[in-house]
């Protein structure tokens, strides 16, 4: 039966929490935000974890609509409770209620200060779900009227000095605003809730949070940058004075600073007087053991003066923000680092297979791994050129791992399977909202290779504007994440693979010529299976190694003419292509041994002799004629000959539909109008 209840008493606008019961203790807390729908559940996608198997991966949600909050059962296998009763509708929620998720009782409430029964309560010190230490209570201080070194919310004992009902009120103010605080994602957002909360509690009229962009021993006001600013007028915000400034940042005490203008060792008439400020707080931002930065606060000419007391709760307020500061940055380089060590564990796992990965005892094979052992040790941008399948990626590897960047990442992009905005997106990064679905933060490519090696298939496809950016990065220039504006250097080796025809892209203007200039710094050409064939009969034995190894099948040679037509057959697929032949003859093997009759070969050869096989040939004479100048001229007469089929054309010259589309673009060739509409 649907429960019916009265909304009358339900909260509306105010600030309201959900506290949570771990075993006999109330200890997690979580502040409920307007316009945000809280999910409840086992996932750890969830706003509020409950680890319990009674409850529902997605288990409810609580939300505010039309001014007061609701709870509503996501179809939940055990239900949902509040007071006893299962909710089946959206159900109103009021102060004190609670609501039971399987062995976990939660309780809605407006006011944290209050314990949530007589058995339980918030205890000094517990931590809050956001990692963040509850308001401990005050310590008595030696009455300064301008300088403070401790707050006296630093430590307990202090209630009496400054009366307990505003004690209790401005512990519940730091509580809620350290709640809101460990739930920031980034710094400016702390910031700006920070200044909010000291808003609220004083007669403020202008505030800002500066913060410094690095950590430094001795810091000097031009230094601080402004991380948030908030005014209750139209006042622009102006930099305190250096000479206050230099005061806080050299002592980590706060100032409270009256009747500037008679005070000459603290007035800074380009500054205070432009601003016009009354009364000033310049507040450390500090840790044990560093400064961050500095919180101003002022009222203006006609405003209420700051007091002692505001003193107090703007360094307590400090305080806290730095220790929220630094959680904050740690959470940041965590996930800033997530990505990085994931490529790292990725590398770690194929770095013991690049050397037995390069086989091959061929002249072709020896001159190659002797290119790479002279280009590995230096920090060169190398451009790796081949066919499809010939193991480009593997010679970037066998780069990385045999030069002074092997401990650091070897990070791999393919060029070609992205648009030009997500291209962008994974070389560089993007900031949370810079485009639709942009979620929140990713590291691109380059950060994550940082220290390492960057690999770059098929270089060759970036557009023209990503092609500008990439290469200033190569000049060493810093980059920004896409949607972001701080600049970001890193330490990258760039390897590049491609087997298109960079010089006549560049013709084409498809490519900009000074990137190809800087990439073809060292040049690695790596053959194809067909111009080191007798390395073919080494490679097929390490792959029936290594697929027999992980099957049942009990295959374990070749015979004699399996081999021989492996070394008739061209290989357009080059490598690639044996692998997965040898992959499909294991599986499809009658006896231990294979035989010609398992060897499944693909229809398409090389050009030569797929032309051959068609029943046409290559023209020879001792004509001068340039090699685009014949290719050009052997495709035409293999469209012809197929009457423009060019699914059949791509498979006698050996090639993909798509690579002949490019060459016909290239050359600008198009089937004549006579010859009717292009088939295949």
């Amino acid at each position: 039966m649907a429960l019916e209840r009265s909304n009358s008493d339900s909260v509306s606008d105010q600030s309201v929490y959900l506290i949570l019961r771990d075993e006999l203790k109330w200890r997690n807390v979580f502040r409920l935000a307007p316009g945000q729908v809280t999910t409840i559940g086992r996932a750890p996608t969830n706003r509020v974890v409950v680890p319990d198997d009674i409850c529902s991966r997605h288990h409810c949600e609580i939300y505010q609509a039309d001014g007061e909050w609701l709870l509503r059962d996501l179809g939940s296998r055990n239900g949902t409770l509040i007071e006893g009763c299962r909710v089946t509708d959206d159900w109103p929620l009021s102060d004190g209620d609670q609501i039971q998720i399987g062995e976990c009782s939660l309780v809605f409430t407006p006011d944290i200060t209050r314990p949530p029964d007589s058995e339980v309560s918030l205890e000094s010190g517990t931590e809050t779900c956001d990692g963040l230490p509850a308001a401990p209570r005050a310590v008595p201080e030696p009455e300064i009227v301008f300088r403070r070194h401790k707050t006296r919310y630093h430590s307990g004992g202090g209630a009496e000095a400054i009366g307990r009902d505003r004690a209790s009120q401005e512990l519940a103010k730091m509580y809620r605003l350290a709640l809101e605080m460990g739930s920031t994602r980034d710094i400016k957002e702390l910031s700006e809730i920070v200044l909010e909360g000291l808003f609220v509690a004083g007669n403020v009229s202008i505030g800002a949070v500066l913060l410094l962009p690095k950590s430094v021993e001795h810091p000097e006001p031009s230094q601080l940058q402004i991380s948030a600013y908030r005014t209750t007028g139209d006042e622009t915000y102006e930099k305190v004075s250096n000479s206050l400034s230099t005061i806080v940042l050299n002592d980590w005490e706060a100032v409270l600073a009256r009747d500037i203008k008679e005070d000459s060792r603290l007035t800074d008439k380009a500054s205070l007087q432009k601003l016009q400020a009354y009364s000033v707080i310049c507040a450390p931002i500090r840790t044990k053991d560093a400064i961050y930065g500095l919180i101003h606060l002022y009222t203006t000419q006609g405003g209420s003066h700051l007091e002692l007391d505001d003193l107090d709760y703007t360094l307590a307020v400090a305080d806290q923000f730095a220790v929220a500061l630094e959680h904050l940055k740690e959470k940041l380089h965590l996930q800033d680092g997530l990505a990085k060590a994931k490529d790292e564990a990725k590398t770690l796992r194929h770095q013991l297979a690049i050397e037995s990965d390069l086989i091959g005892d061929s002249p072709a094979m020896q001159s190659l791994k002797d290119t790479i052992a002279r280009v590995a040790p230096t920090d060169a941008t190398a451009l790796i050129r081949g066919e499809s399948g010939v193991g480009k990626e593997l010679v970037a590897r066998a780069i990385h791992f045999s030069s002074d960047r092997r401990s650091g990442p070897f990070v791999c992009m393919n060029c070609a399977a992205l648009s030009e905005t997500l291209l962008e997106s994974e070389l560089f990064g993007h900031e949370k909202g810079s485009f639709t679905g942009a979620a929140g933060r990713k590291i691109g490519k380059f950060e994550q290779a940082d220290r390492g090696t960057l690999f770059l298939d098929e270089v060759g496809e970036m557009s023209l504007p990503v092609q500008a950016k990439f290469l200033r990065v190569l000049e060493g220039h810093p980059f920004e994440r896409v949607g972001g504006g701080s600049p970001i250097n890193v330490d990258v080796r760039v390897v590049a693979a491609t087997n298109r025809d960079l010089e006549q892209a560049i013709e084409e203007k498809t490519f900009r010529q000074d990137l190809f200039f800087r990439l073809f710094v060292m040049e690695i050409a790596v053959p194809a299976l067909r111009d080191h064939a007798s390395d073919i009969p080494v490679l097929a034995h390490y792959f029936l190694q290594k697929f027999t190894s992980k099957t049942s099948n009990q295959v374990q040679e070749f015979s004699d003419a399996a081999i021989q037509q492996l070394m008739e057959y061209q290989w357009p697929g080059n490598i690639r292509e044996l692998q997965n032949t040898i992959e499909r003859a294991v599986i499809l093997a009658r006896n231990s041994t294979i035989e010609p009759a398992d060897i499944q070969l693909s229809t398409r050869t090389t050009s030569s002799k797929a032309a051959a096989a068609a029943g046409g040939s290559i023209k020879q004479d001792n004509r001068d004629i340039s090699l685009d100048r014949l290719e050009r001229e052997h495709i035409l007469s293999t469209l012809e000959r197929t009457n423009w089929n060019k699914s059949m054309a791509s498979q006698i010259l050996g090639i993909e539909r798509s690579t002949l589309d490019r060459k016909l673009k290239r050359y600008k060739v198009s089937r004549p109008s006579r010859s009717g509409r292009d088939s295949g």
